[in-house]
C-alpha cells in the first residue's frame, strides 16, 4: 500500500467547491485499488485568512507543507485583498520555496468540449505547455523610486539564470523525445535583446543533445496568432514564465474554456512537494452558487495521479471527463448545461464506477 499525504489549500471563492469534487474522485480511485491510499489535511489559508491574521499563511507555513507528498490548491484571490498580496504571499512563495520550476499545462480539446475554432478538432488542438515557473519575469526583482512624485521610476527586472533556463528547456526536450513529438520554443528575442536572446541561445545549445526532436522557435506575438490559425503545429511548447502564463489562457479558450484548464507545478527531483491546481481563479462572482465547473480541478487531480506514477488512473479520469462532455448531460452552465458543481462531479463518478467494474 502506497500512502500519499496531500495538503489541501481550498482557498477562496469557488476553490472549496471544485476541490471537493477532485478529492471525491481521488478517494474513489483509491477505494478501487489495493495499492493506493490518500490522506488529506486541510489548511484554511486564503484571503479570508489574510484579513483575519494579516498574512496568507503563517510564518511556518512552508515548514508545515514540506512534510506532504503533494499540495492540492483551489484558488486564491478575493475582493478586498490586492492580487499581488494573494499571489506573492501564498502561491508564488510555495512555487519558489519548493523549487517547483516546471509548470505543466495541457491544452487539449477533448471530445464534446466547446470548440471556438472553425478548424478546431481533437486532433489538431493537443499541446503540452511547459512553462518556466521559478524566475524569469516573475522573479520579483525591481524597485519603485520617488513614489508619488513626478520623477517616479518603476523597475521590474526579469531574471534568467543559465541553470534555470537550461533545466526547463531540457525538461521540455525530454518530454518531446519521450512522446515522439516536436518541440516549439516561444520567446521575443527581437525586442528583449538580453533575456530572450539568451533563451534562444540555450535552446540551440540543448537542441544539439536531441537531434531526433523536430524543433521550432517563434516570437510570442506570432505564436499567439498561429495558435489560432494553425494550432496543430504546436505539440510540446516551452516558454518563459510571463509568456507561458498568457499563452496558456489563450490555449484554455481554444480547449473549451477556463473550466477545463488544469495546471501542475512540479519539482521533478521530488525533493519537495509538487502542487496541482485548476487555473481558472477564484471567480468570486459565482462563489457559493454551486454552478462552478469542477472539471479543471478534477483534471489537475489526474495530473497528480500521473505524477505519483499511476498514469493509467490519470488517463481513466480524463477518459471519464471526455465521456461526460460527450453525453451533454449533467453539465454546468459554462458548458451549456444546468447541473450544479456536485451534480457534474457525481455524473463523472458514475462513469468512473462503470469503468472500474
Amino acid at each position: 500500500m502506497t500512502h500519499f499525504k496531500i495538503a489541501v489549500i481550498a482557498g477562496d471563492g469557488i476553490g472549496p467547491e471544485v476541490i471537493a469534487e477532485g478529492i471525491k474522485v481521488l478517494n474513489f480511485i483509491a477505494s478501487h485499488r489495493e495499492d493506493l491510499e490518500f490522506e488529506f489535511t486541510y489548511f484554511p489559508w486564503s484571503c479570508q485568512y489574510y484579513l483575519e491574521h494579516g498574512h496568507m499563511m503563517p510564518p511556518d507555513g512552508i515548514q508545515q507543507l514540506q512534510e506532504f507528498d503533494a499540495i492540492y490548491l483551489g484558488a486564491v484571490g478575493y475582493p478586498g485583498v490586492p492580487d499581488h498580496i494573494s499571489l506573492w504571499d501564498l502561491l508564488l512563495t510555495i512555487r519558489k520555496e519548493f523549487d517547483q520550476y516546471v509548470n505543466i499545462r495541457p491544452i487539449r480539446l477533448l471530445e464534446g468540449a466547446p470548440n471556438v475554432l472553425i478548424n478546431g478538432s481533437k486532433e489538431n488542438i493537443d499541446m503540452l505547455f511547459i512553462r518556466e515557473n521559478s524566475e524569469g519575469e516573475y522573479a520579483g526583482v525591481g524597485d519603485r523610486l520617488f513614489k508619488g512624485k513626478p520623477e517616479e521610476v518603476v523597475l521590474q527586472t526579469g531574471v534568467f539564470s543559465r541553470k534555470g533556463t537550461e533545466r526547463i528547456i531540457r525538461y521540455a526536450f525530454e518530454e518531446a523525445a519521450k512522446s515522439h513529438k516536436s518541440l516549439t520554443s516561444i520567446s521575443k528575442g527581437n525586442a528583449l535583446n538580453y533575456s530572450m536572446v539568451f533563451w534562444d541561445e540555450i535552446v540551440e545549445e540543448v537542441a544539439k543533445d536531441y537531434p531526433n526532436v523536430p524543433t521550432a522557435s517563434y516570437l510570442v506575438d506570432a505564436a499567439a496568432m498561429l495558435m489560432i490559425k494553425d494550432p496543430k503545429r504546436f505539440e510540446v511548447v516551452v516558454t518563459s514564465n510571463l509568456f507561458g502564463d498568457i499563452l496558456t489562457d489563450l490555449g484554455a479558450a481554444l480547449a473549451g474554456g477556463m473550466g477545463l484548464a488544469a495546471g501542475a507545478n512540479i519539482n521533478p527531483e521530488r525533493k519537495w512537494p509538487s502542487m496541482f491546481e485548476p487555473i481558472h481563479g477564484s471567480a468570486p462572482d459565482i462563489a457559493g452558487k454551486q454552478i462552478a465547473n469542477p472539471l479543471a480541478a478534477i483534471w489537475s487531480a489526474s495530473q497528480m495521479l500521473d505524477f505519483f506514477r499511476y498514469e493509467e488512473m490519470g488517463k481513466l479520469v480524463i477518459d471519464a471527463i471526455e465521456e461526460v462532455l460527450v453525453s451533454k448531460q449533467s453539465l454546468t452552465p459554462d458548458l451549456g448545461g444546468t447541473a450544479s458543481t456536485s451534480e457534474l462531479g457525481d455524473a463523472l463518478m458514475t462513469v468512473l464506477q462503470r469503468k472500474l467494474q
